[in-house]
């Protein structure tokens, strides 16, 4: 179907954060190319309906994979076996405890001396 300028439209509003209905504004090529929210009025690149993948997730998912990672090599080193033979259960646990013992704690705050008059 060919749209036109004005037409209702559903796509994924990027301040919404919901599938909601938009209005084309403008067309490239008889596609719509930007769209505007008509629940939030915003205008943005039209995304067919995608949400755009979270940001979040993959550095999370990075760090727990270098964390694991970085366990099975100590455990491997300190137990001499090779990185294949080792239960990824076990290294979780091990990742979990070498991620608590490197963060330093904070210090205590220094309290200020009572003022004599």
């Amino acid at each position: 179907m060919r749209s036109r300028l004005g037409d209702d439209i559903d796509d994924f509003c990027v301040k919404c954060k919901r599938v909601m209905n938009h209005l084309v504004v403008s067309l490239l090529n008889d596609e719509p190319a930007k769209v505007r929210c008509r629940t939030c009025h915003g205008d943005h690149d039209f995304r067919h309906e995608q949400a755009p993948p979270p940001k979040i997730d993959a550095r999370k998912a990075a760090l727990i994979q270098q964390a694991l990672e970085k366990a099975a090599a100590a455990t491997a080193a300190s137990d001499g076996l090779a990185l294949d033979e080792i239960v990824p259960e076990e290294a979780a646990m091990a990742a979990s405890a070498d991620v608590m013992s490197e963060v330093p704690l904070p210090a205590a705050p220094a309290r200020k001396a009572a003022r004599s008059k």
